[in-house]
């Protein structure tokens, strides 16, 4: 049994990491504003002339880094989360069209955070641990004292802004997931969940 747990969080956990890649490919294709992590890789893709997938993996190896100060230790999901999102994204988006019309444009975003939302649900349901994002939110909460929601908003935030002054698209689907992720994570969060139960975040 404890063999057949383990294999089924695994089967789990990359299901929702390849899912979470295509999720982020439909808000692309859609063009309706992104994520605000995605906000931010798109910006950067934009400047360096990198895949999108490719800046994915370098913000979250930066962001792995940031947790050395913290003093947060990465699990299993936290490595796999790097590095198995930017390549779905990337084979996601080779794989998609590029949306034509307003009405298909508007179905790509909504199933885009629809879909989302099961992927975060998934993989850290699977509970081998957060994403280099949620560790930073939570290692900077348990080190100034702030409230998460102080410290996710300010980062959000923050990277929004900085990936739309580089170039990254905000919009419409930006405000639908920032309101929509966190009650259908909620809400898919205990459906799911193996092992020790994770705090549910948006962030990847």
């Amino acid at each position: 049994m404890p063999l057949a747990s383990a294999t089924y969080r695994l089967s789990q956990l990359y299901v929702g990491l390849l899912l979470y890649g295509f999720s982020i490919a439909l808000l692309v294709r859609g063009d309706l504003g992104l994520m605000p992590w995605s906000v931010l890789d798109q910006g950067l893709a934009r400047q360096l002339g990198w895949s999108l997938g490719a800046c994915s993996i370098a913000v979250g190896v930066v962001m792995l880094a940031a947790w050395l100060p913290l003093r947060q230790r990465p699990g299993f999901g936290t490595v796999s989360n790097v590095l198995v999102i930017g390549p779905a994204l990337d084979v996601s988006l080779w794989l998609l069209p590029a949306a034509n019309g307003p009405a298909l444009r508007a179905v790509l975003a909504v199933a885009g955070v629809g879909l989302n939302a099961v992927a975060t649900a998934l993989y850290i349901g699977a509970s081998f641990g957060p994403g280099p994002r949620d560790g930073l939110m939570t290692g900077l909460t348990a080190r100034t004292g702030w409230s998460i929601r102080i410290i996710r908003t300010s980062l959000e935030v923050f990277v929004v802004a900085t990936g739309w002054v580089l170039g990254g698209t905000v919009g419409v689907a930006t405000v639908l997931y920032a309101l929509a992720i966190g009650p259908l994570v909620q809400l898919l969060l205990p459906r799911v969940t193996k092992g020790s139960r994770r705090v549910p975040t948006a962030a990847h």
